[in-house]
């Protein structure tokens, strides 16, 4: 009967009654979801990343698919998850750029850093920057923080590569309670920008999350001042700079334990033995003080009055009014730099 049907078969395509169609070359697996230079993928996962699939060895973030050895090659791939899609920002020479920074290039290609560095031209730079592929509209994001903040665990993680292990993710998003309108007042924009802000002088302020505490020890005796009733019961040199913000003084300390609900003046090492009790301060400074400025950190950023009145509020009387221009560029830098993970534009009236 096979030897039958080949006849047949060609007469009724001759007739345009039968369509035939050839086998063709094995067509090429389907892409798998896109690989994210801010995700965490453990050993078998699958991922895309220009026009191929690629599965991780072991555990892996912010290792680009093709340029690090946790990744083998599974092959070419279409459809499906396809390439990373393109919401980057356009690149900007003197713009310093985090390891997994994606940019969009003058010619309009997309370009991905594979070293820090402070604005090179991705063109001309190769060691820098690797070409990248993408399309279409917004792209794979992180799973969203059951607390509901902007930032999530690999953003923080890459904000922070150098961190101090004392300052946990964890601890961060458990502070979070204490004042529910923080990085989660207006639009999503004006959300990102908060916490943006609220980190880089965070960062400002410990050298990245590396110091707990103060490191001048010769300040210490300084922060106590005796006119308060309270006085210093835990002694002279007790009040000195802790945690995220370098909470100091003993005024600060029994303001924020009396809010937080906390002994924070009569046991101020709380600040630097507990993660959330640390966060807590620095964000009760954050949302309740306005320190030497004329309003909170909090309200300069749901307001618009731009990341330049935090640092007023911070150490506005240190820094602004070229009191200390390199300390305020400082922040600035750090601010532009973790807008630019959160995709966030920075807003105006940056400096103070």
């Amino acid at each position: 009967m096979r030897k039958l049907l080949a006849p047949l078969a060609a007469l009724l395509m001759a007739m345009g009654v039968l369509a035939v169609v050839l086998p063709s070359a094995a067509s090429a697996a389907a892409c798998a979801t896109a690989w994210s230079s801010s995700a965490v993928y453990n050993g078998g996962a699958v991922v895309s990343h220009n026009g191929r699939n690629w599965s991780a060895k072991w555990w892996t973030q912010n290792e680009s698919p093709g340029s690090a050895a946790v990744w083998a090659d599974q092959g070419t791939c279409s459809g499906g998850g396809g390439g990373t899609q393109c919401n980057y920002p356009n690149w900007a020479a003197g713009t310093f750029y985090a390891v997994g920074s994606i940019v969009r290039y003058t010619d309009g290609n997309h370009y991905i850093a594979v070293h820090e560095n402070p604005g090179y031209d991705p063109v001309i730079s190769h060691w820098y920057w690797d070409p990248y592929t993408c399309s279409g509209g917004p792209g794979p994001t992180d799973p969203p923080d059951p607390s509901g903040f902007v930032v999530s665990q690999a953003q923080f993680n890459q904000m922070f590569p150098s961190r101090n292990s004392f300052y946990t993710y964890s601890g961060l998003t458990a502070a979070l309670s204490a004042y529910p309108a923080f990085a989660k007042t207006g639009s999503d924009t004006i959300k990102k920008q908060e916490a943006a802000a609220f980190l880089a002088n965070v960062n400002h302020e410990t050298g990245g999350l590396v110091h707990i505490v103060e490191q001048n020890t010769a300040n210490y005796p300084h922060y106590c001042d005796r006119n308060q009733p309270y006085g210093c019961p835990a002694g002279q040199a007790a009040y000195y700079g802790r945690g995220p913000i370098q909470l100091s003084w003993n005024f600060n300390y029994k303001a924020a334990g009396d809010a937080l609900g906390l002994p924070l003046l009569t046991n101020p090492w709380l600040v630097q033995q507990d993660a959330s009790v640390a966060w807590k301060t620095a964000i009760w400074y954050w949302m309740t003080q306005n320190g030497p400025g004329t309003m909170t950190p909090h309200n300069a950023m749901v307001n618009s009055r731009g990341f330049g009145e935090t640092i007023r509020s911070i150490n506005g009387s240190l820094e602004c009014n070229g009191g200390n221009p390199g300390q305020v560029q400082s922040r600035i830098n750090a601010y532009q730099r973790f807008t630019q993970i959160l995709g966030v534009a920075p807003g105006g009236n940056l400096s103070c």
